[in-house]
C-alpha cells in the first residue's frame, strides 16, 4: 500500500517586474515548491519566467479568490508595479476571502537629492496641468498607457519612450521611441539632449534600473515632474525587496521553507 505524499506547497506570483522574476527563480529553485507567475499580458513577449507560467486577468477579485481556491495556493505575492493599484487591491481582497497569507513586495520609491529640480503629482492629470509652467518639449516615461491625459496639450513637443506602441489617444505632436531599458546616465544624457527636452515626467517606480534619467535630467538641472504612487491597502503586509520576502515566507508552515536553495 503507497503511503500519500503531502502535495507541493503552492505561490503564486503576480508578476511583471525584475523583483517578481528574481522571486519565482529563487523559489523554483527549492525542492518541493510550486511557482506560478500571473501576468496581465500587457507585454506581448516578456523574458524568461522560472516556474509555471499564466496570463492575462483573474476576473477581478472574485476570480481570483477562486483560482486560489482550485489551484490550492498556499500564499500569495503581489510583485506588481507599484502603480497597478487595480491589481494589488483585488489580492489582498482575494486573499483575505481566502484566507490566504499575501506579501506586497514593493521597491522603495526614489528621493529627491541636492540639484533635483522635483515637482510632485498626484496624478497624470495634475502631471499635465504642470507642464505649461515647466517647458513645452517633454520627455514622458510614464509607460504606454494613460497618454490620453497629456492630449489637450497641442503646443508642447512630447517624446515617449515603451517597449511597445502606445495606446492612443496621443498628444498631436509626440514621437514615440521604442526601446527596453535597463539605460545607462549616459544614454538619457544623450536622448535629453538630442530632442533638446526641457522637462522630465515620470511616474515614481523605484529602483536603480530606471533611476538613470533622474540623475541625467540632474546633470542637466531639468525640472522632473514625478507622479507619487497611490497608496497601498490598509494593513497591508508590505516588503521592500525579495530577501525579505522570502523570510515571510519562510515563517509559514504551511510552506515549510527554510532557507535559500
Amino acid at each position: 500500500m503507497s503511503r500519500l505524499l503531502p502535495p507541493s506547497p503552492h505561490v503564486l506570483i503576480l508578476g511583471g517586474t525584475t523583483e517578481a522574476r528574481r522571486l519565482a527563480a529563487d523559489l523554483a529553485a527549492r525542492s518541493g515548491v510550486r511557482v506560478t507567475t500571473s501576468l496581465a499580458g500587457r507585454v506581448t513577449r516578456p523574458g524568461p519566467l522560472a516556474g509555471e507560467v499564466r496570463t492575462g486577468g483573474f476576473g477581478g477579485p472574485e476570480g481570483l479568490a477562486a483560482w486560489l481556491g482550485e489551484r490550492h495556493v498556499d500564499a500569495l505575492v503581489d510583485a506588481t508595479h507599484p502603480f497597478a493599484e487595480t491589481i494589488t487591491a483585488n489580492a489582498v481582497r482575494a486573499a483575505a476571502a481566502t484566507g490566504t497569507p499575501v506579501v506586497i513586495l514593493r521597491r522603495p520609491g526614489w528621493q529627491a537629492g541636492p540639484g533635483d529640480h522635483w515637482h510632485s503629482a498626484a496624478s497624470l492629470a495634475e502631471a499635465a496641468g504642470l507642464l505649461p509652467g515647466l517647458g513645452r518639449r517633454v520627455l514622458l516615461t510614464t509607460g504606454r498607457l494613460g497618454l490620453a491625459a497629456f492630449a489637450h496639450l497641442p503646443d508642447h513637443h512630447f517624446v515617449t519612450r515603451s517597449v511597445e506602441p502606445p495606446e492612443p489617444p496621443l498628444p498631436p505632436n509626440t514621437r514615440v521611441l521604442l526601446a527596453r531599458g535597463p539605460f545607462t546616465e549616459a544614454d538619457e544624457r544623450d536622448l535629453l539632449r538630442e530632442h533638446r527636452i526641457e522637462v522630465l515626467v515620470t511616474k515614481d517606480s523605484g529602483g536603480a534600473a530606471t533611476a538613470a534619467k533622474l540623475t541625467a535630467a540632474r546633470e542637466l538641472a531639468l525640472p522632473v515632474v514625478v507622479v507619487r504612487r497611490p497608496p497601498l491597502p490598509r494593513g497591508a503586509d508590505v516588503v521592500p525587496d525579495v530577501p525579505a520576502v522570502l523570510e515571510r515566507l519562510e515563517r509559514l508552515e504551511r510552506l515549510g521553507l527554510s532557507g535559500p536553495p
